[in-house]
Protein backbone atom coordinates (compact mmCIF):
# COMPACT_ATOMS: atom_id res chain seq x y z
CA UNK A 1 0.00 0.00 0.00
CA UNK A 2 1.16 3.50 -0.75
CA UNK A 3 1.59 5.86 2.21
CA UNK A 4 1.02 9.62 2.30
CA UNK A 5 3.31 12.02 4.07
CA UNK A 6 2.42 13.87 7.28
CA UNK A 7 0.26 11.03 8.55
CA UNK A 8 -2.19 11.37 11.42
CA UNK A 9 -1.14 10.45 14.98
CA UNK A 10 -0.94 6.84 16.11
CA UNK A 11 -4.42 7.05 17.63
CA UNK A 12 -5.85 7.26 14.09
CA UNK A 13 -5.45 4.58 11.42
CA UNK A 14 -6.54 5.38 7.87
CA UNK A 15 -7.18 3.15 4.86
CA UNK A 16 -8.23 4.43 1.45
CA UNK A 17 -9.17 2.41 -1.62
CA UNK A 18 -9.27 4.82 -4.57
CA UNK A 19 -11.33 4.42 -7.79
CA UNK A 20 -8.23 3.16 -9.63
CA UNK A 21 -8.00 0.17 -7.27
CA UNK A 22 -4.98 1.38 -5.29
CA UNK A 23 -4.95 1.12 -1.52
CA UNK A 24 -3.40 3.85 0.64
CA UNK A 25 -2.69 4.20 4.34
CA UNK A 26 -1.62 7.04 6.60
CA UNK A 27 -3.74 9.79 5.04
CA UNK A 28 -3.35 13.45 5.94
CA UNK A 29 -6.33 15.60 6.84
CA UNK A 30 -6.42 17.06 3.34
CA UNK A 31 -6.30 13.58 1.83
CA UNK A 32 -9.18 12.52 4.08
CA UNK A 33 -11.27 15.48 2.86
CA UNK A 34 -10.50 14.58 -0.75
CA UNK A 35 -11.39 10.92 -0.13
CA UNK A 36 -14.76 11.86 1.37
CA UNK A 37 -15.59 13.81 -1.78
CA UNK A 38 -14.84 10.80 -4.04
CA UNK A 39 -18.10 8.80 -4.34
CA UNK A 40 -16.53 5.76 -6.03
CA UNK A 41 -13.85 5.16 -3.41
CA UNK A 42 -13.82 3.71 0.09
CA UNK A 43 -12.36 5.40 3.15
CA UNK A 44 -11.92 3.69 6.49
CA UNK A 45 -10.73 5.62 9.52
CA UNK A 46 -10.20 3.93 12.87
CA UNK A 47 -9.98 6.20 15.90
CA UNK A 48 -8.73 5.05 19.31
CA UNK A 49 -10.73 7.41 21.51
CA UNK A 50 -8.33 7.50 24.46
CA UNK A 51 -8.41 11.26 24.59
CA UNK A 52 -10.07 14.17 22.81
CA UNK A 53 -7.19 14.91 20.49
CA UNK A 54 -6.82 14.53 16.74
CA UNK A 55 -9.53 11.87 16.56
CA UNK A 56 -12.22 14.24 17.80
CA UNK A 57 -10.98 16.91 15.40
CA UNK A 58 -11.50 14.51 12.49
CA UNK A 59 -14.98 13.55 13.68
CA UNK A 60 -16.10 17.09 14.41
CA UNK A 61 -14.32 19.28 11.86
CA UNK A 62 -13.68 17.02 8.86
CA UNK A 63 -16.76 14.77 8.88
CA UNK A 64 -19.05 17.17 10.78
CA UNK A 65 -20.73 14.35 12.67
CA UNK A 66 -23.55 15.15 15.05
CA UNK A 67 -22.29 16.24 18.50
CA UNK A 68 -24.47 13.66 20.25
CA UNK A 69 -22.72 10.84 18.41
CA UNK A 70 -19.29 12.26 19.27
CA UNK A 71 -20.28 12.47 22.92
CA UNK A 72 -21.33 8.80 22.74
CA UNK A 73 -17.93 7.92 21.31
CA UNK A 74 -15.99 9.68 24.09
CA UNK A 75 -18.37 8.89 26.93
CA UNK A 76 -16.68 6.71 29.54
CA UNK A 77 -19.95 4.83 30.15
CA UNK A 78 -20.88 1.85 27.99
CA UNK A 79 -23.88 2.78 25.85
CA UNK A 80 -26.30 0.03 24.76
CA UNK A 81 -26.13 -1.17 21.14
CA UNK A 82 -28.25 0.93 18.80
CA UNK A 83 -28.52 2.30 15.26
CA UNK A 84 -29.41 5.94 14.52
CA UNK A 85 -30.11 7.29 11.05
CA UNK A 86 -28.65 10.76 10.41
CA UNK A 87 -29.49 10.82 6.72
CA UNK A 88 -26.00 10.94 5.22
CA UNK A 89 -24.72 8.24 7.58
CA UNK A 90 -25.71 5.65 10.14
CA UNK A 91 -24.37 5.74 13.67
CA UNK A 92 -24.14 2.20 15.05
CA UNK A 93 -23.01 1.03 18.48
CA UNK A 94 -22.13 -2.62 19.04
CA UNK A 95 -20.58 -4.36 22.04
CA UNK A 96 -17.32 -6.26 21.98
CA UNK A 97 -16.95 -8.76 24.84
CA UNK A 98 -13.86 -10.10 26.61
CA UNK A 99 -13.73 -13.01 29.03
CA UNK A 100 -10.97 -13.84 31.50
CA UNK A 101 -11.44 -17.58 31.97
CA UNK A 102 -9.09 -17.77 34.96
CA UNK A 103 -10.75 -14.97 36.91
CA UNK A 104 -14.21 -15.71 35.43
CA UNK A 105 -14.61 -12.00 34.69
CA UNK A 106 -16.62 -10.79 31.71
CA UNK A 107 -16.05 -7.26 30.43
CA UNK A 108 -17.65 -5.26 27.64
CA UNK A 109 -16.21 -2.57 25.41
CA UNK A 110 -17.96 -0.33 22.92
CA UNK A 111 -17.38 -0.10 19.18
CA UNK A 112 -18.92 2.93 17.46
CA UNK A 113 -19.36 2.91 13.69
CA UNK A 114 -20.23 5.71 11.30
CA UNK A 115 -21.41 4.12 8.05
CA UNK A 116 -21.60 6.47 5.10
CA UNK A 117 -22.05 5.92 1.39
CA UNK A 118 -18.28 5.71 0.76
CA UNK A 119 -16.70 5.62 4.20
CA UNK A 120 -16.67 3.86 7.54
CA UNK A 121 -15.35 5.48 10.71
CA UNK A 122 -14.79 3.19 13.70
CA UNK A 123 -14.25 4.67 17.16
CA UNK A 124 -13.42 2.74 20.32
CA UNK A 125 -11.85 3.46 23.69
CA UNK A 126 -10.50 -0.04 24.38
CA UNK A 127 -8.74 -2.35 21.91
CA UNK A 128 -11.25 -4.27 19.80
CA UNK A 129 -10.32 -7.62 18.30
CA UNK A 130 -12.62 -7.10 15.31
CA UNK A 131 -10.86 -3.87 14.32
CA UNK A 132 -7.40 -5.43 14.65
CA UNK A 133 -8.51 -8.47 12.65
CA UNK A 134 -9.95 -6.43 9.78
CA UNK A 135 -6.89 -4.16 9.83
CA UNK A 136 -4.65 -7.20 9.39
CA UNK A 137 -6.77 -8.32 6.46
CA UNK A 138 -6.62 -4.85 4.94
CA UNK A 139 -2.83 -4.75 5.37
CA UNK A 140 -2.42 -8.21 3.84
CA UNK A 141 -4.71 -7.54 0.87
CA UNK A 142 -7.32 -4.96 -0.01
CA UNK A 143 -10.20 -7.37 -0.66
CA UNK A 144 -12.03 -6.24 2.47
CA UNK A 145 -11.97 -2.67 1.09
CA UNK A 146 -13.10 -3.43 -2.43
CA UNK A 147 -16.81 -4.02 -1.94
CA UNK A 148 -17.86 -0.78 -0.32
CA UNK A 149 -18.70 0.72 3.04
CA UNK A 150 -21.60 -1.61 3.89
CA UNK A 151 -19.45 -4.70 3.40
CA UNK A 152 -16.63 -3.21 5.47
CA UNK A 153 -19.11 -2.49 8.28
CA UNK A 154 -20.38 -6.04 7.91
CA UNK A 155 -16.84 -7.41 8.26
CA UNK A 156 -16.33 -5.48 11.51
CA UNK A 157 -19.69 -6.37 13.06
CA UNK A 158 -19.43 -9.99 11.93
CA UNK A 159 -16.18 -10.50 13.88
CA UNK A 160 -17.70 -8.76 16.93
CA UNK A 161 -20.65 -11.17 16.93
CA UNK A 162 -18.46 -14.20 16.19
CA UNK A 163 -16.38 -13.36 19.26
CA UNK A 164 -19.42 -14.17 21.39
CA UNK A 165 -19.30 -17.84 20.37
CA UNK A 166 -16.07 -18.95 22.13
CA UNK A 167 -17.15 -17.11 25.28
CA UNK A 168 -20.57 -18.78 25.27
CA UNK A 169 -18.93 -22.17 24.65
CA UNK A 170 -16.55 -21.57 27.55
CA UNK A 171 -19.45 -20.72 29.85
CA UNK A 172 -21.22 -23.85 28.65
CA UNK A 173 -18.19 -25.95 29.67
CA UNK A 174 -18.11 -24.23 33.05
CA UNK A 175 -21.76 -24.87 33.76
CA UNK A 176 -21.28 -28.57 32.88
CA UNK A 177 -18.41 -28.78 35.37
CA UNK A 178 -20.47 -27.02 38.01
CA UNK A 179 -23.35 -29.45 37.53
CA UNK A 180 -21.02 -32.33 38.36
CA UNK A 181 -19.53 -30.45 41.31
CA UNK A 182 -22.85 -29.60 42.91
CA UNK A 183 -23.70 -33.30 42.88
CA UNK A 184 -20.35 -34.61 44.13
CA UNK A 185 -19.24 -31.92 46.56
CA UNK A 186 -21.54 -28.92 46.99
CA UNK A 187 -19.45 -26.24 48.71
CA UNK A 188 -19.87 -22.53 49.29
CA UNK A 189 -17.28 -21.88 46.56
CA UNK A 190 -19.48 -23.85 44.17
CA UNK A 191 -22.44 -21.63 44.98
CA UNK A 192 -20.34 -18.51 44.33
CA UNK A 193 -19.18 -19.95 40.99
CA UNK A 194 -22.77 -20.70 39.94
CA UNK A 195 -23.93 -17.18 40.84
CA UNK A 196 -20.96 -15.65 38.98
CA UNK A 197 -21.74 -17.70 35.89
CA UNK A 198 -25.38 -16.60 35.99
CA UNK A 199 -24.23 -12.98 36.30
CA UNK A 200 -21.91 -13.33 33.28
CA UNK A 201 -24.68 -14.94 31.25
CA UNK A 202 -26.97 -12.04 32.15
CA UNK A 203 -24.34 -9.55 31.00
CA UNK A 204 -24.04 -11.37 27.68
CA UNK A 205 -27.80 -11.30 27.37
CA UNK A 206 -27.92 -7.55 27.94
CA UNK A 207 -25.34 -7.09 25.17
CA UNK A 208 -26.69 -9.48 22.55
CA UNK A 209 -30.38 -8.57 22.78
CA UNK A 210 -30.13 -4.94 21.58
CA UNK A 211 -27.39 -6.01 19.16
CA UNK A 212 -29.85 -8.49 17.65
CA UNK A 213 -32.40 -5.69 17.25
CA UNK A 214 -29.81 -3.52 15.49
CA UNK A 215 -29.02 -6.29 13.00
CA UNK A 216 -32.72 -6.94 12.53
CA UNK A 217 -33.39 -3.33 11.57
CA UNK A 218 -30.51 -3.27 9.10
CA UNK A 219 -31.42 -6.65 7.58
CA UNK A 220 -35.03 -5.46 7.05
CA UNK A 221 -33.67 -2.92 4.56
CA UNK A 222 -34.64 0.13 6.63
CA UNK A 223 -31.64 2.06 5.26
CA UNK A 224 -31.52 1.31 1.51
CA UNK A 225 -29.47 4.44 0.70
CA UNK A 226 -26.55 3.31 2.89
CA UNK A 227 -26.93 -0.48 3.01
CA UNK A 228 -27.52 -1.68 -0.53
CA UNK A 229 -29.92 -4.58 -1.20
CA UNK A 230 -27.09 -6.92 -2.24
CA UNK A 231 -25.50 -6.40 1.19
CA UNK A 232 -28.69 -7.07 3.15
CA UNK A 233 -28.25 -10.84 3.10
CA UNK A 234 -24.87 -10.49 4.82
CA UNK A 235 -26.37 -8.51 7.68
CA UNK A 236 -29.18 -11.05 7.83
CA UNK A 237 -26.49 -13.67 8.37
CA UNK A 238 -25.17 -11.65 11.33
CA UNK A 239 -28.72 -11.44 12.64
CA UNK A 240 -28.98 -15.23 12.47
CA UNK A 241 -25.72 -15.49 14.43
CA UNK A 242 -27.03 -13.18 17.13
CA UNK A 243 -30.21 -15.27 17.43
CA UNK A 244 -28.14 -18.44 17.85
CA UNK A 245 -25.95 -16.77 20.46
CA UNK A 246 -29.05 -15.59 22.30
CA UNK A 247 -30.45 -19.14 22.32
CA UNK A 248 -27.15 -20.50 23.63
CA UNK A 249 -27.11 -17.87 26.39
CA UNK A 250 -30.68 -18.78 27.36
CA UNK A 251 -29.62 -22.43 27.57
CA UNK A 252 -26.70 -21.50 29.83
CA UNK A 253 -28.98 -19.44 32.06
CA UNK A 254 -31.40 -22.37 32.33
CA UNK A 255 -28.54 -24.74 33.14
CA UNK A 256 -27.27 -22.23 35.70
CA UNK A 257 -30.71 -22.14 37.34
CA UNK A 258 -30.75 -25.93 37.32
CA UNK A 259 -27.28 -26.09 38.88
CA UNK A 260 -28.38 -23.63 41.57
CA UNK A 261 -31.47 -25.69 42.31
CA UNK A 262 -29.38 -28.85 42.43
CA UNK A 263 -26.95 -27.18 44.82
CA UNK A 264 -29.75 -26.11 47.15
CA UNK A 265 -31.30 -29.58 46.98
CA UNK A 266 -27.95 -31.21 47.75
CA UNK A 267 -27.41 -28.90 50.73
CA UNK A 268 -30.95 -29.57 51.98
CA UNK A 269 -30.45 -33.32 51.60
CA UNK A 270 -27.20 -33.10 53.56
CA UNK A 271 -28.95 -31.13 56.29
CA UNK A 272 -31.76 -33.69 56.34
CA UNK A 273 -29.24 -36.51 56.76
CA UNK A 274 -27.61 -34.69 59.65
CA UNK A 275 -30.96 -33.95 61.26
CA UNK A 276 -32.03 -37.59 60.85
CA UNK A 277 -28.83 -38.77 62.53
CA UNK A 278 -29.35 -36.32 65.39
CA UNK A 279 -32.98 -37.39 65.72
CA UNK A 280 -31.98 -41.06 65.91
CA UNK A 281 -29.37 -40.31 68.59
CA UNK A 282 -31.93 -38.29 70.53
CA UNK A 283 -34.57 -41.00 70.35
CA UNK A 284 -32.05 -43.68 71.36
CA UNK A 285 -30.75 -41.83 74.39
CA UNK A 286 -34.13 -40.53 75.55
CA UNK A 287 -35.28 -43.83 77.17
CA UNK A 288 -31.78 -44.43 78.53
CA UNK A 289 -31.87 -41.02 80.14
CA UNK A 290 -35.30 -41.83 81.58
CA UNK A 291 -34.01 -45.08 83.13
CA UNK A 292 -30.92 -43.40 84.52
CA UNK A 293 -33.05 -40.58 85.95
CA UNK A 294 -35.41 -42.97 87.70
CA UNK A 295 -32.58 -44.96 89.23
CA UNK A 296 -30.74 -41.80 90.12
CA UNK A 297 -33.33 -40.59 92.58
CA UNK A 298 -32.20 -40.14 96.22
CA UNK A 299 -35.25 -41.53 98.04
CA UNK A 300 -34.53 -44.68 100.09
CA UNK A 301 -36.87 -47.67 99.77
CA UNK A 302 -38.73 -45.96 96.92
CA UNK A 303 -37.53 -48.21 94.11
CA UNK A 304 -38.40 -51.88 94.67
CA UNK A 305 -35.09 -53.10 93.27
CA UNK A 306 -33.10 -50.64 95.38
CA UNK A 307 -31.80 -53.29 97.82
CA UNK A 308 -31.44 -56.14 95.31
CA UNK A 309 -27.90 -57.35 94.81
CA UNK A 310 -26.80 -56.65 91.25
CA UNK A 311 -29.48 -54.02 90.72
CA UNK A 312 -26.99 -51.65 89.01
CA UNK A 313 -26.01 -54.38 86.56
CA UNK A 314 -29.68 -55.05 85.89
CA UNK A 315 -30.24 -51.40 85.13
CA UNK A 316 -27.38 -51.42 82.63
CA UNK A 317 -28.74 -54.59 81.07
CA UNK A 318 -32.14 -52.97 80.63
CA UNK A 319 -30.46 -50.05 78.87
CA UNK A 320 -28.64 -52.41 76.50
CA UNK A 321 -31.85 -54.27 75.73
CA UNK A 322 -33.58 -50.96 75.05
CA UNK A 323 -30.81 -49.98 72.62
CA UNK A 324 -31.09 -53.29 70.79
CA UNK A 325 -34.87 -53.06 70.60
CA UNK A 326 -34.81 -49.48 69.25
CA UNK A 327 -32.07 -50.31 66.75
CA UNK A 328 -34.03 -53.29 65.46
CA UNK A 329 -37.20 -51.22 65.16
CA UNK A 330 -35.43 -48.43 63.26
CA UNK A 331 -33.86 -50.95 60.95
CA UNK A 332 -37.20 -52.63 60.34
CA UNK A 333 -38.72 -49.23 59.41
CA UNK A 334 -35.72 -48.51 57.14
CA UNK A 335 -34.96 -45.25 58.91
CA UNK A 336 -31.25 -45.87 58.50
Amino acid sequence: MAADSAVAPSEVRTYYYDPAGTAHTGLTHDAIRAAIAEPHALLWIDVAADGRDDGEHILREIFDFHPLTIDDCYNTLIDPPKVDDYGAYLFVIVHDVHYDAKAHVLSTSELNLYIGANYVVSVHRAPVHAVDDVCRRADAHSLVLQRGAAFLAHALIDVVVDDFHPIVEKLDEEVAELEEEVLDNPRRETLEAVLLLKRNAQRLKRSILPQRDVMNRISRNEYPDLVQPHAIMYFRDIYDHTVRVEEMIDTIRDLGDSALSTYLSSVNNRINEVMKALAVVTVVFLPLTLIASIYGTNFSHTIPEYDITGGFVGMLASMVLTLIALGGYFRWRRWF
